[in-house]
């Protein structure tokens, strides 16, 4: 029973991350990419500190260190304020199926920075399968186009991958931060929208956006950075084998880019399906190792 529970959750969380990159674009042709970060991530904050109020742990929100908050101010700025700010940037200038496959590099950033950063070993053999992942971004990047020397959108490129990077930072911070998941990323979020808000202002991106932007901009803030998060975490404490439910995972960029296609109208590129599948396979086989 629970395991079946576990499949739900999962599957839930999955479908729910498939639909951002489609919601993305679409928020995007309402907002500018200040706007869309605001909304959605003062939406994800009251939503992570609804459930960090009423979950078993609640008082450890309230009683953290001078420690725990500077270790806050840290990961804020991180995530949500830089990683969205980049990755909102990336999908405002690059088609969609291009910037939702870019930002699986990831992975292979997680794995190069574990070892200086973690004291993680890396094998040959899992060298050599981060360098198949990266060809695949090579393909996503070029469009599967080598001759011209040209990637599709140099600064939309640039700006996925730097998100990339800064999502693996985040993960590794975030791992030797001990704190309750949903307590550290409430806090985390509080200073991050801080930050959003400084820098909006400063910028002059203040306004009030329309409402279809702003129901867009808190969908995003709802499922992607909010409950979608508590579903998988729901999942994984209800599974008896974790690698089994990650797998799952594997499945979102394919159904996004069906989304893509359906609703966004994009035609999705062979150099796209083939850039991915490298990144995935990649990606796997290194795990393995």
């Amino acid at each position: 029973m629970k395991e079946k529970k576990s499949f739900i959750y999962g599957i839930s969380a999955v479908l729910l991350w498939s639909t951002v990159a489609t919601a993305f674009k679409l928020a995007l042709r309402e907002l500018e990419v200040s706007q869309l970060l605001l909304i959605s991530s003062v939406v994800s904050f009251f939503v992570l500190l609804i459930i960090a109020l009423i979950s078993s742990d609640r008082r450890q929100l309230f009683r953290q260190s001078s420690r725990d908050l500077a270790m806050s101010i840290i990961m804020g700025a991180l995530n949500p304020f830089a990683y969205y700010l980049c990755l909102f940037a990336a999908y405002d200038r690059l088609p969609a199926q291009e910037a939702l496959s870019l930002n699986y590099s990831w992975a292979i950033a997680l794995a190069l920075l574990s070892v200086p950063l973690l004291k993680q070993k890396l094998k040959l053999k899992g060298f050599l399968f981060l360098l198949l992942s990266f060809f695949g971004v090579v393909i996503i990047a070029f469009r599967g186009d080598f001759t011209s020397a040209k990637f599709s959108d140099t600064l939309g490129v640039g700006l996925a991958l730097i998100s990339s990077l800064i999502w693996a930072l985040y993960w590794i911070l975030n791992i030797r931060d001990a704190r309750d998941t949903v307590v550290k990323l409430c806090t985390n979020f509080f200073f991050g929208s801080i930050f959003i808000i400084i820098y909006s202002a400063i910028i002059g991106k203040l306004n009030v956006p329309n409402i279809s932007g702003a129901l867009a901009a808190t969908y995003i803030g709802l499922f992607e950075m909010g409950i979608a998060f508590v579903l998988w975490l729901t999942a994984l404490k209800n599974s008896k084998s974790n690698a089994k439910l990650s797998s799952l995972v594997y499945l979102s960029p394919f159904i996004s880019l069906m989304l893509i296609a359906l609703i966004l109208k994009e035609p999705i590129y062979i150099s796209t399906l083939v850039g991915l599948v490298f990144i995935l396979t990649g990606i796997v086989l290194q795990k393995r190792v």
